[in-house]
């Protein structure tokens, strides 16, 4: 291949500069969505890969058994660090506790950042460098600190924040090193790191995390030597676990009895790099300490990328066999110059390779412009995709795209006899040909119609889940994160009776958890005289939390501030799923009763129900609703403010109060309905890239039909011209040409249909309810599909008729 073929290659396109444009655009098009996709997938995979030695990494998880839904926790008691570090291949245990944001004070500026306290050598685990200062000195002294280098940018701005103070909850530390920003594919996001002496840590806590005596779990991270047996290390953990008197000290007398003699914690260990597809805790509604990625998903996403390719590559080959079926006398001419087949070869390869890498050229420029809105649609930060091996990817791509693409247009001109086009009878395409490129199109409209199918399902069960009701009306509802428990909180209580007075606030109420989170479980094991016995969630809510919600009983009544006093611990209410289970016929039977529990110094008492309230949704649609059974009890720190005029103007009234009691402390306030939206985001974020996937999908089969109906009518060009002669109109020629397009179109329905049916219905089993009558998306499809071909074959038939039977007769 020269340089010449290259300039005749270009000459060529610039001939016809509307099928060339055409050509590279949807190449481009797909290119782009295609590198932006498998960028993202390569992302997901790589997940904790930059950790030295990352293969040699384990997660210790633990399942607690005395949990009726037995959920799995990355988590494990710090108690099996010390011990953990004798048994034979283990190099090292080490770790971090779970906390929530904190709040960082420089000068009078807040920010908001995430902190790790982390166990004795977890640095050196996760090989963490400081660019700036020291890391252990950091991690040793109580007045130290150590923190990223977007931290320092974000807190400091452009002043060296190494041996600079901040304030983290009314205390002062120093910033003693700089450490590597964590990557963007990380299981463990951290912004400020400090060590188990530091002042932020109380000494009771301290000493309890550094020996796990009393039974506190965290983050564990084991390391183990290659080849080392992992089972028999699992099962030493095990037997630590086992032996511990503070796991089943920690269980009340009940939860003991429904143990029987199943062991009350189940160790495994998960390889790290594993930890971003974990299913287990991605499912479990409590632990969910960062990103999480379905595989399925994320191969789906692949296979979209890779069919959105093929079907711009399909559409370029039948473009490009059409052009070359009108070029046969260009290439009998040259063969009859002297040209070899290896000649004509190589200049069908050049022109294909000048299209596809212009077209990857454009398709890098335009995943590059696009990738801000990708990432913030996959929720996730994708500069790093932006690489060298990315783009040396994207240039192998598209090289094989010029290869490939050129293989069967090449086939045609190899296969052209001069003798026969000179002589002005235009060689046709073979049968086996026409049958493929007919395969080729039908895989078109297939995959869009499969595509667009499934993309409105998963739309319209979203927008299910999204608007299905929580049990109240979320529109008033303001939700306020209080850095304090109300019972506990002067500075909450004044910042109640605060809001109490101003005149836009309509009633507020404490609580555990907001309708709609479930982040602060707990059960309780409580029985009927009988012994019928069940373990509900228990949900901690003040006595006007009903009242503010507005929701009424189903039977008996619900807390009234003025009959109940907070703290009463007889009073209890149960919902609907919890009657059910305790074996009453009718929630009325059921007011009234006694129910008996167990305290944890092993005395029995009583609570008694006074009323019935409706299932709320604390869960997702995609698990089962649970028995919940509500107390008198305001210690939580959830806030739910009913707005007597508007959420935004309630809001704007909290923000001017909430310095005046928090001062060290940024506001954390959502709506009730973004509370409810939460568990739905994913799906959301899925549907949109389906959809924007569909669109392309569809706009490419609809040229590729269009192109396929103009072939088929160019390649029938004298018969139609003959029929026109025996007096055939444009409904005649439309049936013509509506006939072969439509049997293709049922073609691409029968392939694609069944198998958008079977994805939408597995998609649909992992809802507990889902939208009604979702199968319409398969009518949709196939009625656009059949749509698109009727205007194609409609335009092509009226291009038909207008052209004059002399030229075409002629021809």
């Amino acid at each position: 291949m020269k340089i010449k073929d290259f300039r005749i290659g270009w000459r060529v396109l610039a001939q016809e500069p509307g099928y060339s444009g055409i050509s590279i655009c949807i190449l481009s098009l797909g290119m782009a969505i295609c590198l932006l996709m498998l960028g993202f997938v390569r992302f997901a995979f790589e997940y904790d890969s930059q950790i030295p030695h990352v293969d040699e990494l384990y997660v210790i998880k633990h399942k607690y058994n005395v949990d009726p839904a037995e959920a799995r926790f990355d988590q494990a008691p710090v108690l099996l660090r010390a011990p953990g570090k004798k048994i034979p291949g283990v190099i090292d245990i080490s770790g971090y506790f779970l906390r929530p944001e904190v709040t960082v004070r420089v000068g009078e500026r807040l920010n908001r950042l995430k902190i790790l306290p982390v166990l004795p050598g977890f640095a050196d685990m996760l090989g963490m460098q400081a660019v700036q200062g020291d890391l252990k000195t950091a991690l040793e002294r109580p007045e130290n600190l150590a923190i990223t280098e977007d931290a320092a940018r974000k807190i400091f701005d452009t002043t060296p924040a190494l041996g600079q103070s901040l304030q983290i909850g009314g205390k002062s530390l120093r910033v003693a090193a700089v450490v590597r920003n964590p990557p963007d594919n990380t299981t463990i996001p951290f912004a400020v790191i400090i060590g188990m002496n530091s002042s932020l840590i109380p000494d009771d806590a301290r000493a309890e995390a550094m020996t796990g005596e009393y039974g506190s779990n965290a983050k564990l991270f084991i390391r183990i030597k290659p080849g080392s047996s992992l089972k028999a290390i699992t099962d030493k953990l095990q037997d630590i676990v086992d032996q511990a008197s503070s796991v089943q000290n920690n269980m009340l007398p009940d939860a003991k009895a429904r143990l029987g003699t199943r062991k009350a914690m189940d160790l495994s260990l998960v390889p790290l790099r594993d930890a971003y597809f974990d299913q287990e805790i991605a499912k479990n509604p409590i632990t969910v300490p960062g990103d999480r990625g379905d595989p399925v998903v994320i191969k789906g996403l692949a296979a979209i990328a890779i069919l959105i390719l093929a079907l711009a590559a399909i559409n370029y080959v039948n473009l490009a066999t059409v052009r070359t079926l009108r070029r046969q006398r260009e290439i009998g001419m040259r063969k009859v110059l002297g040209a070899s087949i290896p000649q004509i070869i190589l200049q069908f390869l050049a022109e294909s390779l000048l299209v596809s890498m212009l077209a990857t050229g454009l398709g890098l420029l335009l995943a590059y412009l696009a990738l801000p809105l990708f990432a913030e649609l996959m929720n996730r930060k994708l500069d790093s995709i932006v690489s060298g091996g990315n783009l040396a990817a994207a240039i192998i791509i598209g090289l094989l795209l010029g290869l490939l693409t050129a293989i069967y247009p090449a086939w045609i001109a190899i296969r052209t006899r001069p003798t026969q086009v000179l002589a002005g009878r235009p060689d046709s395409e073979s049968t086996q040909g026409r049958q493929l490129r007919r395969l080729m199109t039908v895989l078109q409209i297939a995959t869009a119609m499969g595509l667009a199918s499934v993309t409105l399902a998963i739309a319209w069960q979203a927008d299910f889940a999204i608007k299905a009701s929580p049990g109240f009306d979320p529109a008033p509802i303001l939700i306020v994160d209080l850095p304090e428990p109300v019972s506990e909180s002067k500075n909450a209580q004044g910042l109640i009776a605060a809001l109490s007075q101003k005149p836009d606030v309509a009633s507020m109420a404490a609580s555990t958890d907001a309708i709609g989170r479930y982040i602060n479980p707990w059960l309780m094991d409580v029985k009927l005289p009988d012994g019928t016995a069940i373990a509900p969630d228990m949900k901690s809510v003040s006595a006007n939390f009903f009242a503010t919600y507005q929701i009424k009983a189903v039977a008996g009544r619900l807390f009234d501030p003025r009959l109940d006093k907070e703290g009463d611990a007889e009073p209890i209410i149960l919902n609907s799923i919890a009657v059910r289970q305790l074996g009453f016929a009718t929630p009325e039977a059921a007011v009234g009763k006694i129910l008996v529990y167990k305290q944890f110094d092993g005395k029995q008492a009583t609570k008694r129900i006074i009323g019935i309230a409706p299932e709320l949704r604390f869960h997702s649609m995609r698990e089962a609703p649970r028995a919940i059974a509500y107390e008198l009890w305001v210690a939580g720190t959830v806030l739910s403010i009913r707005s007597r005029t508007s959420v935004a103007a309630t809001a704007s009234t909290l923000q001017s109060l909430w310095p005046v009691y928090f001062p060290d402390k940024l506001l954390e306030m959502h709506s009730a309905r973004q509370i409810l939206d939460t568990h739905y985001e994913e799906d959301q974020r899925l549907a949109r890239l389906l959809v924007i996937s569909s669109l392309i999908a569809l706009a490419i089969a609809a040229f590729g039909t269009y192109a396929l109906s103009a072939y088929t009518v160019q390649r029938r060009e004298k018969e139609i011209a003959l029929r026109k002669l025996y007096g055939a109109g444009k409904r005649h020629i439309a049936r013509l040409v509506m006939k072969e397009i439509g049997l293709l179109t049922l073609l691409s329905a029968t392939i694609a249909l069944p198998v958008a049916a079977i994805t939408i219905e597995r998609y649909l089993a992992s809802y507990v309810e889902h939208a009604p009558i979702v199968w319409w998306t398969l009518v949709f499809s196939l009625l656009w599909s059949c749509t698109i071909a009727f205007i194609a074959v409609t335009l092509q038939a009226r291009k038909a008729t207008r052209q004059r039977l002399a030229l075409s007769l002629h021809a």
